[in-house]
């Protein structure tokens, strides 16, 4: 141990493999929390795809076992998405450089802006609905699924 002389008394100080562990432990600490803090365009994209699956999922299963109307709505124009019922309403708004890239539904088409509303009747909706998002080059794939009530996300643009 270096021992340093201050006005006559010995004060204990650092030695180099204290240095040395107490950076280590810091430098460990930063290479574990920093990367948690920044999220990929694709983890991002990702969690709003499950978002709107899961949106989905619980919109049918209510009209289903409440027997209420719910209308699902997503504005392609300002990306965002939510549903309305008698008793709730809730609204959504895709975070990031994220979007929508477009929507399918067999009556309506493929839809690339405006709003769209889909109605959720007692017994579900009555058509499939593919909801496309995209973030910089990454794009995932919503597929709802429109008599099981499940949706699937898929990794790229899927029809």
């Amino acid at each position: 141990m270096t021992r340093i002389f201050q006005t006559g008394t010995w004060n204990k100080g650092l030695t180099l493999i204290e240095l040395i562990v107490v950076l280590f432990i810091i430098s460990l600490a930063t290479a574990i929390i920093i990367p948690s803090l920044w999220s990929t365009d694709k983890e991002s994209l990702r969690s709003e795809a499950k978002h709107i699956s899961s949106t989905l999922r619980y919109v049918y299963n209510e009209t289903m076992s409440r027997k209420e109307k719910y209308l699902f709505e997503i504005n392609l124009d300002t990306d965002m998405y939510g549903f309305t019922s008698k008793k709730e309403s809730r609204n959504f708004r895709i975070k990031g450089d994220g979007g929508f890239k477009d929507i399918i539904i067999p009556s309506l088409g493929k839809l690339f802006e405006g709003e769209v509303i889909v109605e959720f009747g007692p017994l579900g909706t009555e058509e499939p609905i593919v909801i496309h998002l995209f973030s910089g080059d990454t794009e995932y794939t919503v597929i709802f699924n429109h008599i099981t009530g499940r949706s699937k996300i898929i990794e790229g643009y899927s029809i």
